[in-house]
C-alpha cells in the first residue's frame, strides 16, 4: 500500500514536507557546480542522498523528496552512462529513500508516534535538464510530442520502484504541466503538480496561477495536490489564496529562502525580506495550505521550523 497525503492530514492536518536536497549535500560536502547537480551525488555517493533523506525525517518531515530532479535519461547518458545504467539510477533515487525511510521508521518514527513518511518522487521540468535555469523562465524551444518523450520514461521508472507520488515540480509552464499530468493519468499513478512563480499572481512563463489550477478541474482524476515551489517566501500567501479561488485540492507549498539563482555559477544569492521561515510558514497555513516545506537554500532547521509553526497553528485552531 502506498502513502498518501489523506492518511496524512487525517492524524497531522497539515503535511510537513521535507527541504532541499542541493543544499543539504553541499553541506556535506558535496560538489553540486555540475549539470548533473544532485543528480552526480546519486550516482557517486548515494550514502550522502541517504543521509539527508534521514535528517529530514528526524526534522519532523512527513513526505520527503526523491534525488530525482535532475536525474533525466539524456542528461545522464550525455554524461556518460549508458541508457539503462541511467533508468538504474532513477529507479535508485526511490530506493534510496525507502531504504532511508524504512529504518528511520524502524529506529524512531513508529515508537514516537509519527506518521510513514510519503515518498515524493521528484520530476524536474525539462528546463532543468537544461541546466542553464530555464525552470525560472519557461518558454524553452520544444514540441509537445518532444516534451512527453523527455517525460515518460522518468515518470513510469520512478512509480514502478514505488513513489507514492510523482511530484512534477518547479514547473515554470502550463503546457508541460499538462503533458505531464497525461503521462501520470495514463499510467494510473497519482501525482502532484507543483509551480514555479515569478510573482503572487503569474507562474514563471506568465499564465494565471489561477488559470493553471483552473485547468485541472476535468481530466485530472490522479491529481492529489497542486502549489508552488521554489518561489520567493512573500509571493506565496497570494498565490495559496489564488489557487483556492480555483481549485478544491489541497495546495502544497515549498519556497526557497528569498534568494536568486544565478545559472552561470549554480549559486543562490543575496538575502530574504527579513521574515523568519516559521513565521511564512505558520501564513501559508493561515492562507489555506494543507502541505509545507522547503525549496533551495533551506535545511533541516527549516523543516524544524515548519514543525514547530503547525504545532503552534493547531494549537491556535483548537
Amino acid at each position: 500500500m502506498r502513502q498518501t497525503l489523506e492518511k496524512i492530514l487525517e492524524k497531522n492536518q497539515i503535511c510537513v514536507i521535507d527541504g532541499s536536497m542541493g543544499t543539504a549535500l553541499e553541506r556535506l560536502g558535496a560538489n553540486l557546480n555540475n549539470s548533473l547537480w544532485t543528480a552526480r551525488v546519486l550516482l557517486e555517493q548515494p550514502e550522502l542522498v541517504k543521509k539527508v533523506h534521514l535528517d529530514y525525517f528526524r526534522a519532523g518531515a512527513d513526505a520527503g523528496i526523491t534525488c530525482s530532479y535532475q536525474a533525466t535519461i539524456p542528461g545522464l547518458m550525455a554524461n556518460g552512462l549508458a541508457e539503462k545504467e541511467a533508468e538504474e539510477l532513477i529507479v535508485r533515487s526511490v530506493k534510496v529513500f525507502q531504504e532511508a525511510r524504512d529504518e528511520w521508521w524502524e529506529k524512531e518514527g513508529k515508537a514516537a508516534g509519527r506518521v510513514y513518511p510519503m515518498c515524493l518522487a521528484g520530476i524536474g521540468p525539462y528546463g532543468a535538464y537544461l541546466a542553464d535555469g530555464s525552470e525560472y523562465k519557461g518558454h524553452y524551444e520544444i514540441s509537445e510530442e518532444a516534451l512527453r518523450e523527455f517525460h515518460e520514461r522518468r515518470a513510469e521508472l520512478l512509480w514502478q520502484a514505488g513513489a507514492d507520488v510523482l511530484l512534477f515540480e518547479t514547473q515554470p509552464s502550463l503546457t508541460e504541466a499538462k503533458i505531464e499530468a497525461g503521462i501520470a493519468e495514463r499510467i494510473g499513478a497519482d501525482y502532484w503538480i507543483s509551480f514555479s512563480c515569478k510573482d503572487g499572481l503569474h507562474i514563471n512563463e506568465g499564465d494565471l496561477i489561477r488559470d493553471c489550477a483552473k485547468a485541472f478541474r476535468e481530466g485530472a482524476s490522479h491529481l492529489r495536490a497542486l502549489g508552488v515551489n521554489c518561489t520567493k517566501p512573500e509571493y506565496l500567501e497570494s498565490l495559496i489564496k489564488e489557487l483556492r479561488k480555483e481549485t478544491e485540492l489541497p495546495i502544497a507549498v515549498y519556497p526557497n529562502s528569498g534568494e536568486t539563482y544565478d545559472p552561470v555559477t549554480k549559486t543562490w544569492n543575496g538575502k530574504g525580506d527579513g521574515h523568519s521561515f516559521k513565521d511564512y510558514a505558520r501564513m501559508y497555513m493561515e492562507a489555506g495550505a494543507r502541505a509545507v516545506g522547503g525549496c533551495c537554500t533551506t535545511v533541516s532547521e527549516h523543516i524544524v521550523a515548519v514543525a514547530e509553526a503547525r504545532a503552534k497553528f493547531l494549537e491556535a485552531s483548537e
